[in-house]
């Protein structure tokens, strides 16, 4: 996720825009004050409405809680595990160190 300024915007535009191109989020401050939202608009955004593509975007970059972005969709958390599942976003990740422990404990 990017953050411009609303002074950035004159000489950054067009990287705001190839952000959202590539499905990034960006905020934009004024006075550092968060002003807006840039969402990329895309498949999800008009199947689902901003709401819910704000808060799997926030998930999926690890932004926010999966309490939060259910919060944020107006979903339960259960609803909101099966909407992350149907766009293909894992709600538990691993990393290699956990399953390395994970896997000591059972030898």
């Amino acid at each position: 996720m990017h953050t411009f300024t609303v002074r950035d915007l004159r000489e950054h535009t067009g990287e705001l825009i190839r952000g959202a191109e590539n499905g990034e989020l960006s905020i934009i401050t004024k006075h550092g004050t968060p002003v807006f939202v840039a969402v990329p608009f895309d498949e999800t955004l008009l199947r689902e409405g901003v709401s819910v593509a704000l808060a799997i975007k926030l998930f999926d970059e690890e932004r926010i809680s999966l309490s939060r972005a259910a919060r944020l969709a107006g979903l339960s958390v259960s609803a909101m595990i099966d909407m992350l599942g149907r766009h293909g976003i894992a709600v538990i990740r691993t990393t290699d160190e956990d399953l390395e422990r994970e896997l000591a404990d059972f030898s």
